[in-house]
């Protein structure tokens, strides 16, 4: 069994937020694959489930906010007595260029407090992260204004070539070792933006 993760903030106050690049993401699986969210309150999450090659896939939303969202986390992954190893969190990367793509495992929160809540929550960090850059080090605003502000067109443009990019992670996600998945996606990246 696989969870899937797409950390957000909920409510119409933060729709395309860059924050709120996991839940895009887990958006963008749920019609991909024909499925809808259901609310399960017992995970304070909204959640829909898929079987790929023999493999449940849960895609989980949290509803607790971004600085608690290890809360949600832990209770699925409790629940289901899921392995970090097979966790896939997706999220915003505040220090990376505008989409740019990463897969990492194993590795700090970089600052980002939805992942220092389920790092904490579920007592490890070995768990894999799909992070897209949704601003760069050259930023010249407050961590929080950047990233609770709404995209521009053009800025839209650019995720929206990244998610055409990245519509197999699920699959390559269940498919693939750390190492391939790693190659795959860290390999899609211009160079000149590297």
């Amino acid at each position: 069994m696989k969870l899937v993760v797409g950390l957000g903030n909920p409510g119409k106050e933060y729709e395309n937020t860059r924050h709120n690049i996991g839940y895009e993401l887990a958006d963008m699986f749920a019609k991909k694959y024909g499925c809808a969210f259901r609310t399960e309150r017992k995970f304070e999450a909204d959640i829909f489930d898929i079987n790929i090659n023999g493999e449940k896939v849960i895609v989980a939303k949290p509803l607790t906010y971004m600085n608690l969202s290890g809360n949600a986390v832990k209770k699925i992954v409790d629940f289901y007595n899921i392995n970090s190893q097979d966790i896939l969190i997706m999220h915003d990367d505040l220090d990376m260029v505008l989409g740019k793509i990463k897969v990492v495992n194993n590795s700090s929160s970089g600052g980002h407090n939805g992942l220092k809540s389920i790092t904490k929550a579920i007592q490890t960090r070995d768990y894999v992260r799909f992070k897209i850059g949704i601003y760069g080090k050259d930023r010249m605003i407050d961590a929080i204004d950047c990233v609770l502000g709404k995209f521009s067109k053009e800025q839209r443009e650019v995720l929206d070539e990244v998610y055409a990019k990245v519509g197999n992670l699920l699959e390559d996600f269940v498919n693939c070792d750390i190492a391939r998945l790693k190659q795959i996606y860290n390999s899609m990246n211009k160079k000149n933006d590297l």
